[in-house]
């Protein structure tokens, strides 16, 4: 038997949009000596702050975070480079005798970690070009046919991700689905957290912060993120609430109705993120309905391995 020591566990606080995840990970950090890792998908994104809503600077400045305004508002970031960053943050984080946590709902991302990723095959230009030139519906109906798996996980109207699933099944042969069922996680010890919201109540969360989204000033918000070259073309513009503030500004959306879509989207969202949540069966379940921090923390808190709370190994 060797007597290298284990590894230190990876806590994920993982939950569908406005499940309350910011704030259970920041206090999980504070009892932990912990440093937070963001899965969201859209706070990689510089300026990105108030339609992601974004832990605050105070709240950074108390508890280190890591790949949050990590991506210029025109560039690009995957999964693959998430993945990436987090094999490199990890030991960073254990030589500080840190904590690592990492907190998010961006499936994707979580995906590369949990369950692996397919590292993908090289970009064909000119199949791109050709996928470009055809009507997204078109697209996702070929998806529909080759990979239907891919299909159910991946939004009709998300152009970038049909185009990669079909680019791969041209190129390779095999379904991006096909690929991914040979992926393999991290070699962490993961702990993983999901926080649940009751139906109802999760609904109201989310339409009351799409209100005080527009109240902190959303739509200026994305005024100078468009100036500073955020265009339709770029991948923080699929970011929910950032569309719908375009609309705003070219008047042909009222304030109230951008409350109304976001919500309506974000909720969708919502409901796609737990579909993907559920099939994880190492899931430990924590309901925040009607909850306060301190009993959401408790709980747990008794979760996790024994002795970490107190920093031993």
């Amino acid at each position: 038997m060797g007597s290298c020591k284990a590894r230190q566990p990876v806590i994920v606080v993982l939950g569908s949009t406005a499940s309350g995840k910011t704030a259970v990970a920041l206090e999980l950090a504070r009892q932990l000596n912990g440093e937070i890792i963001s899965a969201d998908s859209r706070a990689f994104f510089t300026g990105l702050d108030i339609v992601t809503d974004k832990p605050t600077r105070e709240q950074r400045r108390d508890v280190p975070h890591h790949l949050i305004d990590c991506v210029p508002i025109d560039g690009e970031y995957d999964a693959m480079a998430f993945r990436s960053d987090v094999v490199r943050l990890l030991p960073q984080i254990r030589q500080r005798g840190h904590q690592p946590l990492i907190a998010g709902g961006g499936t994707l991302y979580l995906a590369a970690l949990l369950r692996g990723i397919f590292e993908g095959t090289a970009k064909d230009d000119q199949l791109r070009e050709a996928m470009q030139a055809r009507a997204i519906d078109d697209l996702f109906g070929e998806l529909e046919a080759v990979d239907p798996q891919a299909a159910e996980r991946i939004h009709r109207n998300d152009r970038l991700r049909i185009t990669r699933a079909l680019e791969v099944y041209h190129t390779t042969g095999r379904t991006m689905s096909q690929w991914q069922a040979e992926a393999v996680s991290l070699p962490e010890d993961f702990h993983v957290i999901g926080l649940l919201r009751e139906r109802t109540a999760h609904r109201m969360l989310i339409e009351a912060r799409v209100r005080e989204m527009l109240a902190r000033g959303v739509i200026g918000e994305i005024d100078q993120l468009r100036a500073n070259g955020l265009t339709e073309k770029s991948q923080a513009y699929r970011t929910i609430g950032v569309p719908e503030a375009f609309a705003v500004l070219e008047r042909s959306m009222s304030p109230e109705e951008y409350v109304r879509r976001v919500s309506d989207r974000t909720w969708q969202l919502a409901r796609r993120q737990m579909a993907w949540f559920r099939n994880d069966k190492a899931v430990h379940w924590v309901d925040a309905t009607c909850r306060t921090l301190d009993n959401v923390i408790e709980q747990i808190l008794l979760e996790l391995p024994p002795g970490l709370l107190r920093g031993e190994e």
